[in-house]
C-alpha cells in the first residue's frame, strides 16, 4: 500500500509545479505528518523532492525529474483505462494498443512488482455480456470507436424500424451494456433533443469526415447514460396495478419488479390496516408482466385491480389448492 502511494505521490508533483502538504494529504487521503514522513522516503530512495518552507511553500521535484512511468502514447494511455476490458478492447479494434501499453507500464515497474498485472488477472475478471446468448460485435464498432476517440464527425445510416435514415453525428462516448454496443451522439442542430443513442448493430454505414468537432465540457457521459436508461426503463412501465401488501411483501417487492417503481409505489403506501397491509399503486410493463412478477410474492401479495389480473391469480391459488389436495 505504501509503495503505491509512494508512486502517486511523485506523480502527482510531476504534474504540478508544486503541492502543499495539505494538498497531497487531501489527494493522498493520509496526515500531513505521513506526506512528510513520504517525502523523506523517497528522497533518501534518490527522488529529488524539495520542500519549501513558509506560507507558500510546498512540495516539488527539482532537475526536470520524470518517471518512466509517463513514456506512453495517447492512445496507449486511453487504452490502458479499459485494460480490464479485454473483450471489449478486441471490438474496438484496441488490443494491441493496450497490450503496448501494459508492456510498459510492467517494464517500469520494480522487479518485485513485476508479477502485480498476472497477480490481478487471476483475481479479477470481468464478463460483460449477459447469460444465454452469443455477443456479436458490430461490424462498424472499430469505426465508430476511432471516431469517438479522434471527435470526428461522421456520416451514419442507420434501421430505424423498416426504414433507413442517415444522420451526420458527433460520436461522443460509447457504452456496452449487457453485451450490446451503444453510441450516443451529439446531432447537429437537433431539434431539441440535442443528444441521442444508437444501437451500433442498426448502423449500416459510417463514414468519417475530416472536420474533427469541439466537445462540450459540460456534457458527462456516465450521467447520460444513466438518464436515458431510468428513462427507457420509465417508458416500459406502461400499466398500472393496486396490490395490497404484507410487511414481507413490501420488504421483497423491490426484488421482483423495477427497484425504482417499487420504491415510488410504497413511499405513496396508504398507511397500514388492521393486518399490517399497506396498499400501493405499482406501474408495470404489462399485465402479462405483473403476473410473472407477483406470482413470486405468492400470499404476501394480493391484487386489487385490474379484475383480469385478480382473477388470473385467483385461478392459480385455486390450481395450486388442487395440486397440493387441498380443493
Amino acid at each position: 500500500m505504501r509503495a503505491a502511494r509512494l508512486i502517486r505521490m511523485v506523480l502527482l508533483l510531476q504534474s504540478r509545479p508544486v503541492m502543499t502538504a495539505a494538498e497531497l494529504a487531501r489527494e493522498l487521503e493520509v496526515s500531513e505528518r505521513t506526506v512528510t514522513r513520504d517525502a523523506q522516503a523517497l528522497s533518501e530512495a534518490g527522488v529529488p523532492v524539495y520542500a519549501d518552507r513558509g506560507r507558500a511553500g510546498g512540495y516539488r521535484l527539482v532537475g526536470g525529474y520524470r518517471t518512466r512511468l509517463t513514456g506512453l502514447a495517447r492512445g496507449e494511455a486511453e487504452a490502458l483505462f479499459l485494460s480490464g476490458v479485454p473483450g471489449a478492447l478486441r471490438e474496438m479494434g484496441l488490443a494491441d494498443t493496450a497490450s503496448a501499453a501494459r508492456l510498459k507500464v510492467s517494464a517500469a515497474l520494480l522487479p518485485s512488482l513485476r508479477d502485480a498485472p498476472d497477480s490481478a488477472a487471476r483475481r479479477f475478471h470481468l464478463d460483460a455480456p449477459a447469460w444465454f446468448r452469443e455477443p456479436e460485435p458490430p461490424e462498424l464498432l472499430p469505426a465508430v470507436a476511432e471516431a469517438v476517440w479522434a471527435d470526428r464527425r461522421v456520416g451514419a445510416r442507420y434501421r430505424r424500424g423498416d426504414e433507413t435514415v442517415e444522420r451526420e453525428l458527433e460520436p461522443y462516448g460509447l457504452v456496452l451494456k449487457a453485451g450490446v454496443w451503444y453510441l450516443c451522439a451529439r446531432v447537429p442542430g437537433g431539434d431539441g433533443v440535442p443528444w441521442r443513442t444508437y444501437r451500433i448493430e442498426r448502423f449500416t454505414d459510417v463514414e468519417p469526415r475530416e472536420e474533427r468537432f469541439t466537445r462540450d465540457p459540460d456534457f458527462d457521459l456516465a450521467g447520460f447514460w444513466a438518464a436515458q436508461a431510468e428513462r427507457f426503463a420509465r417508458s416500459l412501465l406502461r400499466t398500472e396495478v393496486v396490490v395490497r401488501l404484507s410487511p414481507e411483501g413490501a420488504r421483497r417487492l423491490p426484488h421482483v419488479v423495477d427497484p425504482l417503481a417499487a420504491r415510488e409505489a410504497l413511499a405513496g403506501a396508504s398507511d397500514p390496516d388492521g393486518e399490517g397491509r399497506l396498499t400501493v399503486t405499482l406501474p408495470v410493463e404489462s399485465e402479462e408482466v405483473a403476473h410473472t412478477q407477483l406470482t413470486a410474492l405468492g400470499p404476501e401479495a394480493e391484487v386489487l385491480s385490474p379484475a383480469s389480473l385478480r382473477r388470473r391469480l385467483r385461478d392459480d391459488a385455486a390450481r395450486l389448492a388442487r395440486l397440493y389436495g387441498l380443493g
